[in-house]
């Protein structure tokens, strides 16, 4: 039996405002309940050499929003995440990286990710296991979940990070997120989780450090 297509996800983009320099393309990944126009209020501050691309999640949730995938709850209100659609969810977001990389010419060029919360949990993944497609990666709220993705055999110290979390997050607590920086750094890779005294989101000090960082990776 073949297949089903994988499908091509609704999504926002910014095209370079600076033609001066060769133009780098960055996927934007929303949070669970979300959708492509919120973190795409951050395009008009990134950097102007950017293409960016601020895709939608494909799962429609019935009180509003957009999931990369599942999270399920118990009659404790103990939650897990659907492995297996957080799997199928990253095959989505590269087969849409792959098209939009070939509908700008972009396709010979590594690409940029900036996810938030699960967003960012599938940034990770992503990531850590293709390596050889990401150059930056931007990592806002979220977590290593190693369920999800299997280490890449390549040297990940090529694999640019930039990753934050708030002191107060009561929605992904922060130690899940320290947890997998010393895995990282157990992998040989050079890494510090950026901390605020923030909830669960981007405070204007996190994001004012992301900016900084980003002129000084460029």
């Amino acid at each position: 039996m073949k297949a089903a297509a994988l499908p091509l996800l609704d999504y926002r983009v910014r095209k370079p405002k600076n033609s001066d320099q060769s133009p780098q393309i960055l996927f934007l990944l929303h949070g669970y309940g979300s959708h492509e126009e919120d973190l795409f209020g951050f395009a008009e501050y990134l950097p102007a050499h950017f293409l960016i691309i601020s895709l939608r999640a494909p799962l429609s949730l019935p009180f509003g929003g957009y999931a990369w995938y599942s999270i399920n709850f118990n009659e404790t209100q103990d939650k897990w995440s659907d492995t297996g659609e957080a799997i199928e969810a990253q095959k989505i977001i590269l087969h849409n990286i792959d098209y939009h990389c070939k509908q700008f010419g972009l396709d010979n060029q590594k690409v940029n990710l900036l996810g938030f919360s699960q967003g960012a949990i599938l940034s990770w993944a992503m990531g850590l296991s293709h390596p050889e497609k990401i150059d930056r990666l931007i990592a806002l709220s979220g977590y290593i979940n190693e369920d999800i993705f299997t280490f890449a055999e390549k040297n990940l110290s090529n694999l640019r990070c930039f990753t934050s979390h708030g002191m107060q997050d009561a929605t992904l607590p922060i130690a899940w997120a320290q947890e997998g920086i010393k895995t990282l750094q157990a992998h040989g890779m050079n890494i510090k989780l950026h901390e605020y005294p923030a909830g669960h989101g981007v405070a204007p000090e996190n994001f004012s450090d992301l900016l900084k960082w980003l002129n000084e990776n460029p």
